[in-house]
């Protein structure tokens, strides 16, 4: 998603600027406030057993408010397991549907906007990982078409999404497992995440000794759509 999954890096790297509150604070409490603050996967919200007939669902659907992306990404720091994320709601997204079936979607999300509680990480990733002064988006495009009529109808919400992932400036090819529903005001809800190795992306994972950055990360998404 914007999938600026360089997000992932650039926030697990901003850990690195936040080496010193961990030899400060130590690594012990320092990682369990880290922890704490982790932001839980996406996820549908519940539906109250809505649906929508395929038929109805024909059009062209865009992001409403509450939409959000951003990243995970895991770092051992002092021997301590640490999961940081970031999000961020400056996404725009589209989808078109036809005949019950998904024909394409396009997510892109303003990589600078993604936070974490430390504004320090937050600007290393900015500058010196993800360089979003010239890289300032990331976007997943959905090139394959999609059968939804179960997800609409509340049979089966999984679904597998294949498509292109752009992230500081290159561009993958990626396939997803995510669930899409319906909500009770007639929304359609698609959560899931994208698996990032940083490395495919032109990304350094941090390893600065104290702390390492898992060479794989996640760009997650949670999007409300409307017509």
């Amino acid at each position: 998603m914007r999938t600026r999954t360089k997000v992932l890096l650039g926030i697990a790297t901003g850990v690195v600027v936040v080496g010193a509150a961990a030899v400060i604070g130590g690594p012990v409490v320092y990682a369990g406030l880290v922890n704490g603050s982790a932001d839980a996967a996406p996820s549908l919200a519940p539906t109250g057993g809505a649906t929508l007939d395929a038929a109805d669902a024909d059009g062209r659907w865009t992001a409403t408010g509450g939409s959000y992306a951003g990243y995970r990404v895991h770092e051992v720091l002092r021997g301590q397991d640490v999961t940081v994320t970031g999000r961020t709601e400056d996404v725009d997204a589209s989808a078109t549907v036809a005949d019950g079936t998904l024909r394409g979607a396009t997510v892109t999300v303003r990589v600078a906007s993604i936070t974490t509680p430390e504004s320090a990480r937050d600007a290393y990733f900015r500058t010196q990982a993800l360089d979003t002064d010239r890289f300032p988006t990331a976007t997943f495009r959905v090139t394959e078409p999609v059968d939804v009529r179960a997800a609409l109808a509340g049979t089966d919400r999984d679904v597998t999404l294949r498509g292109e992932l752009t992230v500081h400036g290159v561009t993958k090819a990626v396939s997803t497992d995510a669930q899409l529903g319906v909500d009770r005001s007639g929304h359609v809800q698609v959560a899931g995440s994208v698996p990032v190795t940083f490395a495919d992306y032109g990304v350094d994972a941090p390893d600065l000794g104290f702390v390492k950055v898992d060479g794989s990360g996640a760009v997650e998404f949670s999007l409300e759509l409307a017509r």
